[in-house]
């Protein structure tokens, strides 16, 4: 698999075909392919486990902000950064790994943390314990509804969140210059509807972009109410 990191490059995750995470990626492909809504698309399918829905979104929404992210992953820009620069105003995300046996937490630039959250959710996807992809539903249920999968899939919600904060914080106008702009609030509107719809991001998340969440939640609501003022 290759990464949005100096290469520029990036091969999307795929779903394995026959399998539950295939059916359900399918099913949200189908309704937006079809002109449903983005309320349609992000709603459970009727029969379906909740747990699986987050999980296929998980894969997803990875591939959607690694995309946007290779584009830039080649931009000299990337590098004028230092440690605790390039991020939204008022925060530092900060990295946290282990070393020698103890956890510890690293000042890293923006470009780097954002490597560091996609190279990270990819081991995690590609972990087939952790992420089952197999023609075993009843065997990927058990793991997508235990305890540890909410948490670790609540981990990836929050880091890539934290990543269109920091695309739109400093690299929007890079993007918006190479014509990318459209895509990138198609994709972070569907992100932020299901995260809205699922309840996945903390408030203290979501408050350094809460000028550009809150008329995407407008929005989100206005249309699950059927208004259309």
């Amino acid at each position: 698999m290759s990464l949005p990191t100096s290469s520029g490059t990036f091969q999307p995750l795929k779903h394995r075909s026959g399998t539950m995470r295939d059916r359900l990626h399918g099913y949200t492909k189908r309704t937006l392919g079809a002109g449903g809504s983005i309320n349609e698309a992000v709603a459970l399918p009727p029969g379906e486990s909740c747990a699986g829905w987050v999980a296929v979104h998980a894969v997803d929404f990875f591939n959607d902000v690694s995309t946007i992210w290779a584009v830039m992953a080649r931009d000299p820009f990337l590098s004028s950064f230092g440690p605790g620069e390039g991020f939204p105003s008022g925060v530092e995300y900060r990295w946290s790994e282990e070393s020698n046996g103890h956890q510890r937490t690293i000042s890293v630039s923006a470009p780097k943390y954002i490597e560091k959250v996609l190279q990270w959710i990819a081991t995690q996807i590609n972990d087939e314990n952790k992420f089952p992809d197999d023609e075993d539903e009843d065997e990927a249920l058990r793991v997508f509804q235990t305890p540890q999968f909410a948490a670790l899939c609540g981990q990836i919600f929050r880091r890539i969140f934290r990543v269109y904060g920091i695309i739109y914080s400093s690299f929007f106008g890079t993007l918006e210059a190479l014509g990318m702009a459209p895509h990138l609030n198609t994709c972070f509107k569907h992100f932020m509807f299901f995260c809205t719809e699922f309840g996945l991001l903390p408030e203290r998340e979501v408050e350094p972009l809460e000028v550009l969440v809150k008329p995407i939640r407008k929005q989100y609501h206005m249309a699950k109410s059927g208004s259309t003022r």
